[in-house]
């Protein structure tokens, strides 16, 4: 299913407040740059999230929880001549994000940050924030598109396939999206960056963000590890790494420590590699096997937002993603009671990670997503 061309000012008018969620990366101060050109009345606001780790940030490493971020946010709200705030969320993104991340990892789950911040802060406390100052409109730089489909609002992937962010806005409901603006979606990345150097913003050639924004080295194992309260914390107790028949291979140090696909730092031989295939948190072990023994062709879906299309009540073909970096493969979408759905795929995928995210897509058109059980 093709997109409709989707315009910046889809749903608000020219003259209406737009709060911009500025990180101080290019991506939002374009963002906002766009808005102010097209003559909508902008605020920017960025989201203090505080320091969560034991380890000081690399001074070189950008980071959208960082105080750089805020100071290049600052610095490019002045050159845009538009109102300018920095709103403590320190708390809730500690409870809502890092403490939720922790939480995955001992229970045996490969969580995404990234998916629960654009829910409960982005899209969830911003649209609180754009009330108390009059404001009917959100807007972000992430790159995907609102439109409408099916008689309702509907998300699309990016134009820039490279860059599309689609797969992280799965859970965005209707009233969300008719308060909200991407004005990135039809752009290219070095549009982007051309856009911000005409208008002599300094973080035109800002490097991106890389990792997860709150690891000051990207190390999650050594972040979990001084976040354990205690030895005997679920999850992080010794015990042992098995076959798929059982055998005892080896020892592990908690099964908070390992992913569903890892092959790296598993500290045991074997005559060929070994990847593992199975966290069980609460029986304390990690299944390893084959890569063949990786591949899975179906899988449930929990908590099952459906965006763009009423919730079907028959099975549907769609496309799905069960990474951000996956092209998504072929496969059906059978829709269950409770929120969720059981996923069949055409041909088997490589490590289908509970935790993590499936969306389903019709060409462009997000159908809807939720998180694999």
């Amino acid at each position: 299913m093709s997109s409709p061309s989707v315009r910046v000012g889809e749903g608000p008018l020219v003259g209406d407040r737009v709060i911009v969620a500025m990180s101080g990366g290019v991506d939002s101060s374009a963002c906002a740059a766009i808005l102010v050109d097209a003559g909508y009345d902008v605020v920017g606001v960025t989201m203090r999230l505080g320091m969560h780790d034991s380890v000081e940030p690399d001074a070189d490493k950008p980071s959208c929880c960082g105080v750089e971020g805020i100071h290049d946010a600052r610095r490019v709200a002045a050159r845009l001549g538009i109102p300018y705030y920095a709103v403590n969320y320190e708390q809730l993104f500690a409870e809502k994000v890092v403490d939720y991340f922790t939480d995955e990892y001992l229970a045996g789950r490969t969580p995404n940050p990234c998916v629960m911040c654009n829910q409960e802060l982005k899209f969830g406390k911003l649209l609180q924030l754009a009330d108390e100052l009059d404001a009917e409109f959100v807007a972000t730089g992430h790159y995907a598109r609102i439109g409408h489909a099916n008689g309702r609002r509907a998300l699309y992937r990016a134009l820039d396939q490279d860059k599309d962010q689609s797969y992280v806005l799965f859970s965005l409901s209707q009233e969300q999206m008719a308060r909200t603006m991407l004005p990135l979606g039809d752009m290219s990345k070095p549009d982007v960056r051309a856009l911000a150097r005409s208008h002599g913003l300094a973080n035109s050639d800002k490097p991106e963000s890389q990792e997860i924004c709150f690891i000051a080295d990207d190390d999650y194992r050594r972040f979990l590890r001084d976040r354990i309260e205690s030895a005997e914390t679920p999850g992080a107790i010794p015990g042992e790494i098995v076959n798929g028949d059982g055998e005892v291979l080896g020892e592990h140090p908690g099964t908070a420590f390992y992913t569903v696909g890892q092959r790296r730092g598993l500290g045991i031989t074997a005559p060929g590699p070994l990847y593992v295939t199975e966290i069980d948190a609460p029986g304390g072990k990690i299944v390893v096997g084959s890569a063949d023994q990786l591949m899975k062709s179906e899988c449930r879906v929990s908590g099952v937002n459906w965006l763009s299309i009423e919730p079907p009540t028959e099975p549907i073909r769609a496309r799905i993603k069960i990474r951000y970096r996956d092209a998504g493969a072929l496969g059906t979408v059978d829709p269950r009671q409770d929120g969720e759905s059981f996923v069949k795929f055409d041909e088997p995928r490589r490590a289908i990670t509970p935790g993590q995210v499936a969306v389903f897509y019709d060409g462009d058109l997000v159908l809807g997503g939720g998180w694999i059980v």
